[in-house]
């Protein structure tokens, strides 16, 4: 079936059901950014490959939702389809709450799988459309019912990741998490994502292609602890570390009656933007719910001593692998041909080549020319360039590793460039020193320093239409909370031992894309009068493109930032790399 014939099915199912609208998340059953395959049902309904977007099907019309990073991808994505782009965030575009809202009459229904929709999208829709007295229906499942060859559910083992990379075991992670539940007086605490229970539980599994977690639930009281998982994931070794630590096995598919068994009258915690409501309407009516971000969320986006030392060895093996790519691109390129697949290819090779590297913390995206301007452009074998000596070729990418997890971004200049693409290119690289460089005062966030990135770009009438920088796991999501760096509003403080990305860009449709990312780590700074002030320390060693760069547009803060930067890549990267490599990579961090 195409697109249309999809739809087409899907309202049939919506008809029989008495469903006048269908909405269909991005969401697995765990509320995660990335899916496994059984749970691409967006992507199933609608083409659009992206990882953040909703569908909305009515008996006359079709939507996709989805922000900035995919204007592009997704307009071309769904253009052979009825589907209408809504371009979220886009002053008079309304959120496919507010569209519902307003295209629904009085009484109509509105259909969901409870199993992939977070409870706190459920109360906010409630209260959108009260009153009207829409219905709104949890228990349908139409595109598993629709889609003939799903896959399953997967079904790999699940390992235990190791306390030297770790630095807490989980029994202390847990003594952790039951204090901040003490504080917050509650009696129990409900986990549906998978990246908190990974990390609490200090486990690792397969069942997310670059994300490292397991398909699980947790409850955890002030005196037990559970994990829902299929119990064939679980090898002889991890169930005995499990009970060591404290942590008792059920079964995936018990959660629900665990949930509804929790004793009445107690207090129960959760996040309820991290827990489909399908589990949350199984908390026992009597219980009293507190709601809040989850706990293990804060606790993990603070890197601990033994963290932040692995994480700084893979980002140099992560460095050294991309510096051994970049000598190999510019040695072949115009000689074997070379494209934006074959490059995410060659990075495999040679982050394979690491010590404890396991897989791709992403799909790279690997934008030639005007490819770039999608934000996460991801190449095909219909729209596979061929790169050429000449323009300048986007790479993000990133990789897992036992000891970290690393994502960088750099655009490479292949041959001659533009005056315009010049100007562009030291514009992003100016948005980027301006914040790595800054000095903040403690109590800042994301949304005070987002401006200091995009400050140069302003200056000539230039605005990337994404945030600046997101938090990274350990071995764990390449994007994590609950901090950002971001002109949404965002009350997270920047505290010492969180990690964030810092990846400026410039974006213009049919013609070039440009982003500089590295990630860094808070750290105190001086103390004054004024109080504690913070910075960020520098993780990622890979060098800027010089050739990109107009010199006289940099001022000399910039140039000496650019210079010490270099001089430090060369230092931690260059004992790892054979003699033609060195001299390439003397070249590439010389002064300017």
């Amino acid at each position: 079936m195409n697109i249309n014939e999809r739809i087409s099915s899907l309202r049939k199912l919506m008809a029989e059901k008495g469903i006048d609208a269908y909405i269909i998340p991005t969401y697995d059953a765990h509320q995660s950014e990335y899916v496994g395959d059984h749970w691409k049902s967006r992507i199933w309904i609608s083409g659009f490959t992206g990882s953040a977007g909703t569908v909305v099907v009515t008996k006359d019309a079709a939507g996709l939702w989805t922000d900035g990073r995919y204007f592009i991808q997704a307009a071309s994505q769904i253009a052979n389809s009825e589907i209408k782009l809504f371009k979220m965030g886009i002053p008079g575009v309304p959120s496919y709450m507010d569209w519902l809202k307003d295209n629904l009459s009085e009484g109509e229904t509105i259909g969901f799988d409870g199993k992939v929709f977070p409870q706190s999208d459920v109360k906010q829709m409630e209260e959108k459309v009260s009153y009207k007295n829409i219905k709104l229906v949890h228990e349908y499942d139409f595109i598993g019912e629709l889609w003939e060859d799903r896959p399953a559910l997967p079904m790999d083992k699940i390992f235990v990741h190791d306390v030297k990379y770790t630095g807490k075991t989980a029994k202390e992670k847990l003594d952790d998490v039951r204090e901040k539940m003490n504080e917050l007086n509650v009696d129990y605490f409900i986990l549906g994502s998978l990246d908190d229970i990974a990390w609490v539980y200090n486990i690792r599994g397969k069942d997310v292609e670059s994300n490292p977690v397991v398909t699980s639930y947790a409850l955890i009281s002030k005196d037990s602890a559970y994990l829902f998982v299929h119990g064939e994931k679980v090898p002889t070794e991890v169930k005995g570390y499990l009970n060591d630590n404290g942590i008792e096995l059920k079964e995936y598919d018990d959660v629900r009656k665990t949930v509804e068994g929790i004793k009445e009258n107690s207090r129960v915690f959760i996040d309820p933007s991290r827990i489909n409501s399908w589990l949350y309407s199984g908390i026992p009516k009597s219980c009293v719910i507190v709601e809040g971000r989850n706990i293990t969320t804060d606790l993990k986006a603070v890197k601990n001593n033994v963290e932040i030392e692995n994480l700084k060895n893979s980002y140099i093996k992560d460095g050294v692998a991309l510096v051994k790519f970049m000598y190999w691109l510019d040695e072949n390129i115009g000689k074997t041909p070379i494209s934006e697949m074959s490059v995410a290819e060659k990075l495999i090779e040679f982050r394979s080549q690491q010590k404890d590297f396991i897989e791709p913390s992403f799909g790279t995206i690997a934008g030639y020319k005007e490819h770039a301007a999608m934000m996460h452009y991801s190449a095909t074998e219909q729209s596979d360039y061929q790169l050429k000596k000449e323009g300048m070729l986007l790479i993000d990418s990133g990789g897992q590793y036992l000891d970290g997890t690393t994502d960088i971004t750099r655009t490479l200049v292949l041959g001659p460039i533009s005056e315009e693409e010049k100007r562009d290119f030291t514009l992003t690289l100016k948005g980027h020193v301006n914040l790595i460089k800054a000095r903040f005062l403690y109590g800042a966030t994301g949304s005070n320093l987002d401006v200091l990135a995009r400050f140069p770009l302003w200056q000539e009438g230039i605005d990337y239409k994404c945030g600046t920088g997101h938090g990274v796991g350990f071995f764990l999501n390449v994007h994590e909370g609950p901090h950002r760096i971001s002109p949404a509003p965002n009350k997270v403080v920047l505290d010492e031992g969180m990690v964030i990305t810092i990846e400026p860009g410039v974006y213009k449709e049919g013609k070039h894309g440009i982003r500089i990312e590295n990630d860094v780590i808070v750290r105190k700074d001086i103390e004054t009068d004024s109080g504690q002030f913070m910075k960020f320390e520098t993780i990622s060693y890979c060098p800027i493109d010089l050739d990109g760069i107009d010199v006289n547009m940099l001022d000399e803060s910039e140039r000496a930032w650019l210079n010490n930067y270099h001089e430090e890549v060369y230092n931690k990267l260059s004992p790892y790399l054979n003699e033609n490599e060195k001299e390439w990579l003397k070249n590439e961090t010389r002064n300017i």
